[in-house]
């Protein structure tokens, strides 16, 4: 055991650089759990938000909503796979969490190993699992706790589904009076602390929950709390110095057993530090997932907001069955500022990957999967079913006008010229060492397989097999270009091939 935990703590090293320090800001972004109730091996933090691990999607909000960096990930279950999504980045730092003892667990091990014992800024704290966090909120955020200074800030939400199925914990503020009636005065409205749904249903219904904030107690009927409608996001703000003196006051006295970083608020206000929230209204930005119909519901949510930023630009033939990565949608919002109408039209279950660059008047058809640095050329047209792809050092070009027909494979270092049509049924493939070029004005059809070829403009050809050829433009006498029909290589193997009668003979 001791062995692998080197092991790990290894593999995490590599993958770590160093924290600014300077820098006034830092995130802890919290990706240590496996999440059981998600019932998958899937380690929890790698599922997928609209094609990106969600851990992945927190850490590149934090980092452009709070213009740093600088972020400590935790990781612990499957650490080095978690790690691995995520990926080396300048001042951004692995730490392993082996015992999963909660969040504020988490975070004490955060502080400890990342050396920030002595660091002086803001500390921004995120759970891995809100796979829909924008960097928009990230900003608000922080801006919030610059406006208005405090010790502690909490993100909240307000939910507005039915309060049985809010499993997040409530945010509990000062009521109108106390337990003696008198009332609250200037407190009134500000936060006591965040009562965690499990620890809501332990409490007896017949006898009020007693707490206490500035000196005074307050009471809480147990159906009064479960129907408090604000809600933790699990983002948080610390002045580093405070937490680091409050952190080890936590303890595990809860029905989780494990440290809860939500009790930093009654910690602080026992010690007359000053705790705010502040609220988003983007509740479906800090929607967090334990079970797999809330990922779903995160990824329809997702794909709604994909939709509404392409909807008036180009053309989606189902807002419900489609996928183009962020970055392409990005792509294609800076060329319509750039270039105006694009023309793009997008079919039904088409799936467009993050390398995937488009050009104005492309069509993309049905079914069609584009994955990997793939440049499509004006006015290109890509049929039903077709698939294009490659690995991630590798390169494939359509030219300008060029047509690729119904459920074609195309692969690999591959370019296909200006005005080609390449018909059903062609398989065309290129390698790091014999890679594809096509010239201009070229048509492939019929039965074709293609690999590691060179074709030279405004050939045709049909039922061909070519493997690492040279095809030559030929003019004949009659000024037309030889076309390629029929070239199959030699056959192999046929010393092994038997007519079927006489196996069953054999074996009779």
């Amino acid at each position: 055991m001791e062995e692998n935990v080197r092991e790990i703590q290894s593999h995490l090293q590599e993958l770590s650089d160093q924290l600014d320090l300077n820098d006034h800001r830092v995130a802890i972004i919290l990706a240590a759990g496996h999440g059981k109730r998600i019932k998958s091996e899937t380690p929890k933090m790698l599922h997928k938000v609209w094609g990106v691990p969600t851990v992945l999607r927190v850490a590149t909000a934090a980092s452009k909503g709070l213009n740093t960096p600088n972020q400590v990930i935790v990781v612990g279950i499957k650490a080095v796979e978690v790690a691995s999504a995520c990926g080396k980045e300048k001042h951004r730092v692995f730490v392993y969490q082996s015992e999963q003892r909660g969040t504020g667990h988490a975070v004490k091990i955060a502080l400890d190993a990342a050396g920030l014992s002595d660091y002086d800024g803001t500390v921004f704290i995120f759970p891995g699992d809100v796979g829909l966090l924008s960097a928009d909120v990230v900003r608000e955020f922080a801006e919030a706790f610059n406006e208005k200074p405090c010790d502690m800030m909490v993100l909240t939400s307000t939910y507005k589904g039915d309060p049985e199925y809010n499993y997040y914990g409530r945010i509990v503020r000062v009521p109108e009076t106390d337990v003696d009636g008198r009332p609250a005065g200037e407190d009134a409205g500000k936060v006591i602390e965040i009562k965690e749904h499990k620890d809501i249903l332990s409490l007896n219904e017949d006898e009020p929950y007693i707490t206490s904030y500035n000196g005074r107690k307050y009471a809480f009927g147990r159906e009064e709390l479960l129907n408090i409608r604000e809600f933790n996001t699990g983002v948080y703000a610390f002045r580093a110095k405070p937490l680091h003196e409050h952190i080890h006051s936590l303890r595990e006295d809860n029905v989780q057993g494990e440290l809860y970083i939500t009790d930093l608020i009654a910690i602080f206000n026992r010690h007359g530090l000053t705790v705010r929230a502040a609220v988003t209204q983007d509740e479906h930005s800090v929607l967090g997932f334990n079970v797999k119909s809330v990922l779903k519901e995160m990824e329809i949510i997702a794909r709604h907001t994909a939709y509404e930023k392409l909807k008036d630009i180009i053309t989606i033939v189902d807002r419900d069955d489609f996928f183009i990565a962020d970055e392409v949608i990005e792509q294609i919002l800076e060329m319509d500022r750039r270039e105006g109408p694009l023309d793009i039209a997008i079919g039904k279950g088409v799936y467009i990957g993050p390398n995937v660059r488009l050009s104005k008047g492309v069509i993309i058809k049905n079914h069609a999967n584009l994955d990997g640095n793939i440049v499509l050329g004006e006015h290109v047209i890509i049929h039903e079913g077709v698939h294009l792809s490659t690995y991630p050092h590798q390169t494939l070009r359509v030219g300008a006008r060029s047509e690729i027909l119904k459920g074609d494979i195309i692969k690999g270092n591959l370019t296909i010229g200006e005005n080609c049509r390449i018909e059903s049924s062609v398989n065309m493939t290129g390698s790091d060492e014999y890679p594809t070029r096509i010239g201009n004005n070229v048509l492939i059809k019929g039965t074709s397989y293609i690999f590691g070829c060179i074709i030279e403009d405004d050939i045709w050809i049909e039922h061909s097999v070519l493997k690492c050829k040279y095809v030559e433009r030929t003019v004949r006498k009659d000024g037309t270009i030889q076309p390629i029909r029929w070239v199959i290589p030699q056959p192999q193997g046929l010393d092994s091939i038997h007519p079927l009668d006489k196996h069953n003979n054999e074996n009779s």
